[in-house]
């Protein structure tokens, strides 16, 4: 058969029909047509509120109200416990940084690493490094600072 824009159609399963209601009782939706018996929801008009609880207290009303980039601990602005650092790991430094030289924030964001102005910068230790570098950061892991030292290097924190 010859596939063509004329032969084209959905895959079996992708369109749903819609439910035919009070179409008889053989149909399954006959009579009542799946409202019930007597009572407001067999009406017509009748549907809840998408937020309607039923008398339980709504959860817009449940939930804590911390607003505003003042509160660190509301979402959108703040997500709480966040540290404000820009990470750099240790395989990036070997990778681009001679044996010997130091480093610095002001470097690494000429050579494309700590590229957010402002932003304190943590050394961190994924990767290994092979160079004795002279790092200088505003802060360090504890396996970086490890790992550093261990080659040859130096860590220094700025203020």
């Amino acid at each position: 058969m010859a596939i063509g824009l004329h032969s084209l159609r959905p895959p079996r399963g992708a369109r749903k029909q819609r439910k035919r209601v009070g179409r008889g009782e053989g149909s399954g939706f006959g009579k009542t047509s799946g409202r019930g018996q007597k009572g407001a929801g067999s009406r017509s008009g009748s549907s809840s509120r998408p937020h309607a609880e039923g008398g339980q207290m709504p959860i817009h009303m449940r939930l804590r109200k911390l607003r505003g980039p003042t509160m660190k601990k509301s979402m959108p602005f703040e997500q709480y416990g966040r540290t404000h650092t820009q990470p750099v790991n240790l395989r990036d430094l070997d990778a681009r940084f001679a044996d010997g030289e130091e480093v610095t924030p002001a470097i690494l964001q000429e050579r494309g690493l700590a590229t957010r102005r402002g932003i304190p910068v943590k050394v961190l230790g994924q990767g290994d490094i092979s160079k004795a570098l002279t790092v200088r950061a505003h802060g360090f892991s504890a396996s970086a600072r490890e790992k550093i030292e261990g080659a040859g290097g130096t860590c220094v924190i700025e203020e």
